[in-house]
């Protein structure tokens, strides 16, 4: 049996095959698209609040472990002055502001990064307070695991070079609140 090129014959196994293939694929529901402006919105109000409560827990634990409470936040701004800024214990605008830039800048990224990926996999922003903590602590763990896993040694926070395993678990969980915290704050303002 001699074929032409586009004809397929239905009666041997390849055929059927081919015919199977050619089949229209099931229909499937629209992706819904990232909302970047609610993304966005939350992203700065809960990486804000995670960012500040984060360089609270930096400043505790500074005191408590450094040889001032400001030598954590300083250490941040390595990304800039390499590691002349790990040797930083005084409060300078050169050290203190661009840490703490960095730091908050790390902070609204995460926090976006979360509420993008929570609208990308199909949710509807969490109600309940153990939702939302739950992606919260999913977020911080997330951002601890990159941060000091995946990033090159350049470009980690810092603060580790001061503090102990104890101290940064202290400061991610309290990243982790912020993020809770700036996500209540944000859906309470959007019921107003």
């Amino acid at each position: 049996m001699r074929l032409h090129a586009f004809a397929v014959p239905s009666d041997t196994r390849t055929g059927a095959r081919l015919a199977m293939m050619r089949r229209p694929l099931p229909r499937q529901e629209p992706h819904m698209p990232i909302d970047w402006k609610r993304a966005l919105r939350e992203g700065a109000i809960a990486g804000s609040c995670a960012s500040v409560l984060s360089t609270l827990a930096l400043l505790w634990a500074g005191r408590r472990q450094a040889r001032a409470a400001i030598t954590p936040v300083n250490a941040v701004s390595h990304w800039i002055w390499g590691d002349t800024a790990l040797r930083e214990h005084r409060p300078r605008l050169s050290h203190t502001l661009p840490g703490y830039a960095i730091h908050h800048g790390a902070s609204v990224f995460w926090a976006t990064a979360s509420a993008a990926a929570r609208d990308a996999a199909r949710g509807a922003p969490e109600t309940s307070w153990p939702a939302i903590c739950q992606r919260a602590a999913a977020t911080s763990a997330v951002a601890c695991w990159v941060d000091f896993q995946l990033t090159p040694r350049r470009f980690t926070p810092g603060f580790e070079h001061h503090l102990g395993h104890g101290a940064l678990a202290a400061v991610y969980l309290a990243f982790g609140a912020g993020l809770a915290l700036g996500t209540v704050l944000v859906q309470r303002s959007g019921r107003s």
